[in-house]
């Protein structure tokens, strides 16, 4: 099977993430194609791991790639934060859970769905794709100033006004139901020099849209606590993240989690002995060396922040 996704930041994770015991047990929240859990699985015989991914297709691909490891891994299919709100008492808490936060390159170049504004395909966007609205549904029912506040909320969108007004504009004459279509449609309602920009003028909006569509920003802080909640006392809890909504989330819930830390900012690790439930591990989070950016341009937003439980939530 060609698999099209390069996990990010992968040696910085597994350093900070490996196993420091023996027969450890690890959750691949937001497992994908499998590229950080195969890493982990073959780097390290004794770990135990259970792969979460809301997207059936991109799993079975991940099941064929990971078989090698037979019962070592188990899957579980849904969204990481309904996993973890679940958690049988019984099974034994995660030592490390890992969330990559960022959409496999698999959905953009294989799955159909719309993803890419550089491909002619139905404008769905889901991971799920037995839940909730697809991009076009969503673009064919929001008024125009919640669609424009929708594109500036989630993506920093600065011409989303414009945007929206041409959506809605076209809607008279048809609903925009593929990814060609609308990714025209913004070429044409942006100014020309956003158009001839470095960045192609529909990323944000195809950004916002997806995030919409699959509750990305709404459904984070939930994955946040729940993994937090279940993960044994001295795991390690990491995130990474590709926007800046997105890591203002996790640095804030790491933030507070350590909120009585006496340590100044400018240490790169806290050692405050204060009451808190969290050692931030990585105070500025950490990101790809030129190296990687240069293999792997799509890496360059990524950003890893890792946190280690020192306290249960009563406080023991």
């Amino acid at each position: 099977m060609d698999f099209v996704h390069t996990p990010v930041l992968l040696e910085e994770t597994v350093r900070y993430l490996g196993p420091r015991s023996a027969g450890e047990l690890m959750v691949d929240a937001t497992m994908g194609e499998g590229g950080h859990s195969y890493a982990f699985l073959s780097r390290f015989p004794d770990l135990r791991l259970i792969g979460i991914d809301a997207d059936r297709v991109i799993q079975d691909r991940a099941r064929e790639r990971l078989k090698e490891f037979g019962g070592r891994v188990h899957f579980y299919t849904g969204w990481s934060q309904s996993f973890f709100a679940g958690y049988p008492a019984e099974l034994k808490r995660p030592d490390t859970i890992l969330a990559d936060l960022g959409v496999s390159l698999f959905h953009y170049e294989k799955s159909g769905r719309g993803f890419s504004f550089r491909k002619d395909e139905e404008l769905d966007m889901r991971l799920d794709t037995s839940d909730g609205l697809s991009a076009a549904e969503l673009l064919a029912r929001l008024p125009e100033k919640e669609l424009a506040d929708l594109l500036y909320n989630n993506a920093g969108e600065r011409y989303s006004r414009r945007i929206a007004r041409a959506i809605v504009e076209r809607r008279r004459h048809g609903a925009v139901k593929r990814a060609a279509d609308l990714a025209e449609l913004i070429e044409g309602a942006v100014p020309a020099p956003y158009r001839r920009g470095p960045v192609h003028p529909a990323t944000k909006s195809f950004q916002a849209l997806r995030a919409a569509v699959n509750g990305e920003l709404s459904r984070l802080p939930d994955l946040l606590e729940g993994a937090f909640r279940i993960l044994e006392p001295g795991g390690r809890l990491g995130i990474i993240s590709f926007h800046s909504l997105e890591d203002r989330i996790v640095k804030n819930f790491f933030r507070e989690k350590n909120r009585n830390c006496t340590c100044p900012p400018e240490a790169p690790i806290c050692k405050c002995e204060g009451r808190r439930s969290v050692n931030i591990l990585t105070r500025k989070g950490v990101v790809p060396g030129a190296a990687e950016t240069g293999q792997n341009p799509r890496s360059r937003s990524a950003r890893l922040r890792v946190g280690e439980k020192v306290l249960d939530e009563d406080g023991q």
